[in-house]
């Protein structure tokens, strides 16, 4: 990584597509300061969007990148929003260690050690920036090729090297990394005092006089060294995509206007509604719907739609693919003998539409090597704990009343050694957001959200705010543990 830093450092990188880019205004947003555009911890915020987030946003704004395919910085064919996610999640430093001549990404993965680089959110930010990728729908194979502007000075040819959307995510988010752990080799740094000119500025061409407060702001301006347009605009950008405000409701809770008989599932900041009973039933409980005023539901953009059953068989209509829906994803069998093979039912398949499929994202394809595709609890036979398998992982069950609420009703399957051995262990299976709990050990009731346990600040907050105390699951405090605490809930703030 540090050789490759070290080459990308010779580089002064401002390549900026003019004239494509829609956040431009004639006045100055008086909440913009020069000086501190970004803090340092959101610019490495790495886990700030998991992929299906980032999906959901592409779909969102009707991006061309939300059905883009590409290979990636390691010669791996990925949607863009994986190449996004990995570019921040999982990068590798093999300084020293000796990899074969053309090393493939899984032998970096078992060699190298992980890295994770910056906020997928700036990711974002930067492609719609450098290269309007996020808002066009088509755009030519020159923006995608150079999607960051990476390896593209000013008045320079570019470097053929960089070339590739895959390279060019990769390559931006690590050069970022490098201008805040590697500050003393870039020109521009915090707390210094510049003045930077602005040629592509529709706001102003006047220089103006900066002092980077910090080592994010700094970052930007080693990137592009100029206040209007291009800095500016990923404050206007992170401002429409990420705006600070947030909602009275996390992800996994269900919401349903007064009135109404539809059902909304708040997810991302979005409120996305079901098509279908069956498709609701098939993920939630129908007593852990939360009824509010309209005017609640007004302040969630809508998201893409859920309209297939989850755990359901899928043929296509248009292609007649079989698929198994996966909550937001849609597993693609090879053949009808390895649906077979399952033990799914021909019969029970459904058609569907190219349109209702649109709305999930692509997972691993299911093979006659693929194991418990809809996951499975295995028993250890030496300790008799009980693990969660999917997907090559074992995700350890710790509270048996995660058996009884998330697995009413299903097997506990016999388990070897060797078959145990197979799967890489991870951390204990918890709650997801939404769920309400508490413990023997105390009075208070927490709200999961975003993977913490938030209190609330009264049962009066408690009940306006529409929750039901019989939704409320005891877990021991062992369990409630395993979640950080978070700020306290009240019905007059955000959550």
């Amino acid at each position: 990584m540090n050789k490759f830093l070290h080459l990308a450092s010779f580089f002064i990188i401002s390549f900026v597509f003019l004239g494509l880019s829609d956040v431009q205004a004639q006045t100055v947003d008086p909440a913009f300061d020069p000086n501190f555009i970004i803090s340092d911890a959101e610019l490495l915020d790495y886990d700030s969007l998991s992929v299906t987030e980032i999906q959901n946003l592409l779909q969102k704004y009707n991006s061309y990148l939300a059905s883009y395919k590409t290979q990636n910085a390691h010669g791996t064919i990925k949607t863009a929003a994986e190449i996004i996610f990995d570019a921040s999640n999982n990068n590798y430093d093999c300084s020293g260690v000796t990899l074969t001549d053309n090393p493939v990404e899984a032998e970096k993965a078992i060699k190298c050690q992980r890295i994770t680089t910056v906020s997928p959110k700036f990711l974002i930010v930067l492609l719609q920036k450098e290269a309007s990728l996020i808002e066009n729908p088509s755009p030519t194979q020159a923006r995608l090729d150079w999607a960051t502007g990476y390896g593209c000075p000013d008045n320079w040819t570019c470097n053929p090297y960089y070339k590739g959307f895959g390279k060019q995510v990769n390559s931006a988010a690590l050069q970022f990394l490098a201008y805040i752990n590697e500050q003393y080799r870039y020109t521009y740094k915090a707390g210094q005092t510049y003045t930077f000119s602005n040629p592509y500025g529709t706001i102003s061409n006047e220089s103006m006089v900066v002092t980077p407060a910090n080592k994010a702001t700094a970052a930007l301006y080693n990137y592009t060294p100029h206040v209007f347009n291009g800095n500016y605009n990923v404050y206007k950008l992170y401002e429409r995509y990420f705006p600070a405000r947030e909602a009275r409701y996390p992800s996994g809770t269900l919401l349903q206007a007064k009135g109404s008989v539809g059902v909304w599932l708040i997810q991302d900041g979005l409120k996305r509604p079901f098509l279908s009973k069956s498709a609701l039933v098939s993920r939630y409980s129908l007593d852990k719907i939360i009824s509010v005023d309209e005017t609640e539901l007004d302040g969630y953009e809508k998201g893409s739609p859920i309209s297939l059953p989850n755990y359901s068989i899928i043929r296509s209509s248009t292609d007649q693919n079989i698929y198994l829906i996966v909550d937001d994803t849609k597993r693609k069998f090879d053949n009808e003998a390895t649906l077979k093979k399952f033990g799914f039912n021909p019969d029970e398949i459904i058609s569907a539409t190219a349109q209702d499929l649109s709305y999930y994202q692509n997972g691993l394809n299911l093979t006659a090597s693929s194991t418990y595709p809809a996951g499975a609890l295995l028993r250890d036979p030496d300790s008799g704990g009980v693990y969660f398998v999917q997907d090559g992982i074992k995700a350890p069950i710790i509270d048996k009343v995660i058996l009884e609420k998330k697995f009413s009703g299903e097997p506990v399957l016999k388990a070897t050694r060797a078959e145990l051995a197979l799967y890489t262990k991870v951390s204990p299976l918890l709650f997801e957001d939404g769920e309400l709990l508490k413990s023997d050990s105390s009075s208070a009731v927490y709200l999961i959200v975003n993977g913490q346990k938030k209190p609330f600040a009264s049962g009066d907050d408690f009940e306006k705010l529409g929750y039901k105390w019989s939704n409320i699951i005891n877990v021991s405090p062992q369990l409630l543990y395993l979640y950080p605490l978070g700020n306290l809930i009240s019905y007059d703030s955000a959550l």
